[in-house]
């Protein structure tokens, strides 16, 4: 038995909110301005409400000017600042947030000419259409990955600016719950802030205890009555599944919970959002849930006298933006204690001053730089709390060293008691020795100061304890949550080849009998031993390109000394040095790399590279060398101890450590690879820091090292590295799979997998294509030889591309076979299937992309018809099928695509009008599209009647008998046979004695089957 979204997710979920104090609207009789979906009645006395000094006239003006400032491509970032504005007149009472006015709405169409989308729920603060939920069914194949394509697609599209710009929360579930084990969010409620690109989803992982009985409040029985009439669905009022899916603790109606009950709405509007301005344009940014209870737990000490304390939140998970959030968080905070607040940012290196600066200017904070003595000394005795002009929120930035200076200096003796100091201290683990200076002067500086410790790996040793130091854990978010939640990465640790081992060996021995017993540090930066270790790096990192089918990748190799480093990039710049190629590449940068060949081993080629020491170029030099390497335009980077810690570099998938590193430096080290990339699944750190020790250290080197550092927290690290006995358990399901196919040739392959028609086989043979291009590598240095003969590794881009293809065509044709429920078209993104080609040309791309936008609107027009058995549906559905079954699409040509371009925009124009008299005659029965389905079938080959406004009288009296009795006992539903008793009575009265149809048995008795199938239909929730 099938089940739809309305009656399992969408229904209970209206209902949730009701429960959490908002009022539902029809959208029957109301009126909203089409170009940003407000509700000017709702606004206007809203408004008026919240700001009692104004008039109407006032609050109608101010709408003008929301409706104007949502025109702007800012990504609503005008509206923002105008909705969350404490001076002039208010959209939303944040003081008395109770004030506003709460409604929720279903299917409020975001349209503009003849495109348009229906979130399945939107939230109305104040008549504004501020948030919106798009819910699934449970187990509906490809259901949140296709609505993530959607809402990127639809954000895409300039059309729905305004409904973007105006939006500021919206959720996504298919009412499940979180499968941590898959590498893709494709189960679970997830929340995002809009983007003009591709929206970041996030998981929400409630750590308050509710008491619900306080928080919801019941559903009066009438209201529910009236959203189940309006929805035109009274036949689930009492079906078990609609009961069960009512409860307030299913996964959609706990996202819910958490992010809109009042209070937590009201935070979110005001202080989980950030427009932050980057290289590729301005971006919107939303709070992730650890940086939320962190900033929650922050108040809470601060409420019970605590002033200073560590948040370990693990590396990558934005402690940087937490500091942003708490500054607007915390300046209102003590503003209602009649507190000014003044932020510093404490940092122990110059360049990760330089870091910090930037990020906090990106999120619109006004950066104050603290550059000498005197400065600090200036800033820390000063009674103002900002330093520019304009009254902007404001962050000192300061390097540790600062703090050095002669106490007296940096002493305040004029502290004022309306000022507060807040101090976040970055990376709390290194440079904070309690036996030197800079901790005690830093206390000396204010001693009322709060001391917020940010950091990743704290110290947990007996020398240097960070807890000691900086006080208890405030907030804590490990490694392997971060991991579930996709915001970091899993390592893998890659051992060198046996081969590569031998040569260095023999390499160090003739290095000894030369030096004699000269410095190791000189042994290990001989040419001699540094030239094979380049070629083994530069070979491998290629290899590891080609595998990835990604040529952005870039590379770190961390050296035994500074020496060592010099000589690699010495060798390096005369050895591989490619910028010859450098207009080759150009010209190949716009082309598929799977489809040239001996070119693409060009493009894989690592042809720039720089060293970053302390005493090579000046610091200007290497942090425009850092910023190439993170814009891609540097492939690799040689360092010694620079960059090990607060080096962010996304695109940096491959480390390799040819030292051994200590203590907290070690998982600092190892994280700068774990950065989500595209969709990559892991980051790799090659090891060679077992050299000196004769190669045989294992993967227990590391944990043991962890465990020293991590103690009794290990068990929250334990994730970091997958284990050999998963690498080993991928690796023989991957040979397993691949046995019987041919994959030394790709075009036997190709056909070889064209002949399977089964979804669940082809599946499988993508899953393990795609992990083994994870884990190329260790396929290799596992030993598993007998799979690498099999298995062409610069050929699985195009194997894993076929196997795709094939997946794609397999769900686009069961979704057009006539045996499988046509609605899945809404489902499958069946636009994908056209990029099957081998050989695209220039033009034959842009072909491509004109045939993939009118196969999405034709798809998604025929997909959104609520009739789909009606004849010209199924006309129209067949010829969108003989499209795409009359051949292999791998062979369809520029003359091809062409003709199919002209079929389908024909194709659209009928589906467009097809929905439009179907959406009139729905309105006439109150959007019942039960109803519109009977009229129509009663109208069809012999009409019951040639007067349809009579036969429309009948079916609206029926419709108004049937609901009536329904939604005063429902549970008749669960007894078809006395539905069929009951319609025939009803019909012969509506049709034969109200409206004068004239009606024989067999015509009764057709008109009787129908209407009880519909109603049974909407009762078990199956597809009409």
């Amino acid at each position: 038995m099938t089940f739809n979204e309305d009656s399992r997710v969408k229904i209970p979920t209206i209902l949730h909110f009701i429960r959490l104090g908002y009022e539902y609207v029809s959208l029957r009789n109301q009126v909203w301005n089409i170009e940003n979906n407000i509700f000017p009645n709702i606004f206007v006395n809203s408004i008026c409400k919240i700001n009692p000094e104004i008039t109407k006239a006032d609050a109608l003006r101010l709408l003008d000017d929301v409706s104007l400032c949502l025109e702007n491509e800012d990504l609503g970032k005008s509206f923002f600042e105008k909705m969350i504005a404490k001076s002039g007149i208010r959209l939303i009472d944040f003081e008395r947030f109770d004030n506003n006015t709460f409604n929720v709405v279903t299917e409020l169409p975001c349209k503009k000419d003849d495109e348009e989308f229906r979130p399945d729920i939107t939230l109305l603060i104040n008549g504004m259409p501020l948030v919106f939920i798009e819910v699934k069914k449970p187990n509906n194949q490809d259901g949140i990955l296709a609505e993530h394509k959607r809402i990127q697609t639809r954000f895409q599209n300039s059309k729905f600016r305004n409904f973007i710009n105006i939006t500021q929360l919206m959720v996504f579930s298919n009412n499940m719950e979180y499968d941590d084990s898959s590498p893709v969010a494709i189960e679970g409620a997830f929340y995002a802030t809009p983007s003009y690109q591709k929206p970041s989803f996030n998981y929400f992982r409630e750590e308050d205890i509710f008491d619900l009985n306080t928080i919801l409040s019941d559903v009066d029985e009438a209201i529910e009555n009236f959203i189940l009439k309006d929805n035109n669905l009274v036949g689930i009022k009492n079906s078990p599944e609609f009961l069960t899916n009512k409860n307030p603790n299913t996964p959609t109606n706990r996202i819910c919970t958490s992010l809109f009950q009042k209070e937590r709405l009201k935070f979110m509007l005001q202080y989980s959002i950030a427009y932050v301005k980057t290289a590729t344009g301005l971006e919107k940014h939303i709070m992730r849930y650890p940086q939320l209870f962190a900033t929650k737990a922050i108040e809470a000490k601060l409420e019970k006298g605590i002033k200073k304390g560590i948040i370990w939140h693990t590396q990558g998970s934005g402690k940087t933006a937490l500091a942003y959030y708490n500054v607007k968080y915390l300046t209102d905070y003590f503003q209602t204690k009649k507190i000014i607040p003044k932020f510093y940012f404490i940092v122990d290196r110059l360049d990760l001053l330089v870091q910090a600066g930037k990020e906090f200017k990106s999120r619109g904070l006004v950066v104050h730089n603290v550059n000498s003595r005197e400065e600090f000394a200036r800033d820390i005795k000063s009674t103002s709390v900002i330093h520019n002009n304009l009254g902007k929120a404001e962050i000192t930035v300061v390097n540790i060293q600062k703090f050095q200076d002669d106490p007296d200096v940096v002493r305040n003796t004029d502290y004022q008691l309306n000022i507060q100091r807040v101090y976040f201290l970055d990376e709390v683990h290194r440079s904070y020795n309690p036996k030197g200076s800079f901790l005690a002067n830093l206390n000396e500086s204010d001693p009322n100061a709060i001391k917020i410790g940010l950091t990743g790996t704290p110290l947990l040793g007996t020398d240097y304890n960070s807890k000691a130091l900086f006080g208890d854990y405030i907030h804590k978010y490990y490694y392997n949550s971060s991991i579930a939640d996709g915001y970091t990465l899993r390592l893998i640790r890659e051992e060198i080849a046996t081969s590569y081992k031998l040569t260095l060996k023999a390499a160090l021995a003739e290095i000894e009998i030369l030096k004699g017993d000269g410095d190791k540090k000189m042994v290990y930066a001989h040419h001699k031993f540094v030239e094979p270790m380049l070629d083994y790096i530069i070979q491998d990192f290629e290899k590891a390109r080609i595998a990835m089918n990604d040529n952005t990748i870039g590379g770190l190799v961390v050296c035994d000394s500074s020496e060592q480093a010099k000589k690699l990039y010495e060798i390096f710049e005369s050895k591989y040095n490619r910028s010859i190629f450098a207009e080759e590449t150009l010209l190949m940068a716009a082309e598929p790399a799977v489809s040239y060949g001996s070119k693409m081993k060009i493009a894989s080629k690592v042809k720039t590279a720089a060293v970053i020491l302390h005493d090579v170029g000046t610091k200007d030099e290497r942090k425009n060398k850092v910023e190439e390497f993170k814009d891609g335009k540097i492939d690799f980077l040689f360092v010694y101890n620079m960059l090990l810690t607060g080096f962010d570099a996304p695109r940096l998938k491959k480390l390799y450590i040819a030292r051994v590193i200590k203590a907290h430096n070690l998982l600092q080290t190892l994280t700068r690879v774990n950065r989500t990339y595209k969709d990559f699944r892991y980051g790799y750190v090659v090891d060679f820091a077992d050299i000196q020790k004769e190669f045989d250290k294992t993967n227990l080197d590391y944990f043991n090292e962890l465990q020293s550092e991590l103690g009794d927290e290990m068990e929250h690290y334990s994730n970091i590295f997958k284990s050999q006995e998963e690498i080993d358990a991928e690796i023989n399901e991957i040979k397993e799979v691949l046995f019987h196919f041919d994959t030394l040739n790709a075009e036997i392959f190709s056909q070889q997998i064209t002949q399977i028609n089964n979804r669940s086989e082809i599946q499988r043979i993508v899953k393990v294509l795609n992990n083994a291009k994870s884990l190329y590598n260790l396929i290799r240095l596992a030993g598993n030889y007998e799979l690498l003969e099999k298995l062409d590794f610069q050929k699985l881009s195009i194997l894993s591309r076929d196997a795709n293809n094939r997946l794609a065509l397999i769900n686009a044709k069961e979704a057009l076979e006539g045996n499988v429920d046509t609605s899945n078209l809404l489902n499958i993104a069946l636009e994908d299937v056209i990029f099957a080609f081998v050989k695209v040309k220039e033009g034959e791309m842009v072909l491509a992309d004109k045939l993939k936008n009118i196969l999405q609107k034709t798809r998604e027009m025929l997909g959104g018809n609520f009739d789909q058995k009606a004849p010209e549906f199924i006309s129209l559905k067949e010829e969108l099928e003989r499209l795409f079954k009359k051949k292999n699409l791998n062979e369809v040509t520029k003359e091809e695509m062409e003709s199919n371009i002209k079929d389908l925009d024909k194709i659209y124009l009928d589906a467009k009008e097809l929905n439009r008299k179907d959406q009139l005659l729905r309105a006439k029965y109150d959007n019942d599209e039960k109803y519109a389905r009977l009229h129509k079938r009663l109208m069809e080959k012999n009409p019951l009647t040639d007067n349809e406004s009579k036969l429309f009288e009948a079916l609206q009296g029926l419709k108004r008998e049937v609901d009536a009795k329904i939604i005063h006992n429902s549970k008749i539903l669960e007894n078809e046979s006395f539905v069929e008793q009951l319609m025939f009575r009803l019909v012969i009265d509506q049709f034969k004695n109200k409206q004068k149809i004239q009606l024989d048995a067999a015509t009764t008795k057709r008109i009787n089957g129908m209407i009880v199938k519909e109603y049974m239909n909407e009762f078990h929730g199956k597809v009409a």
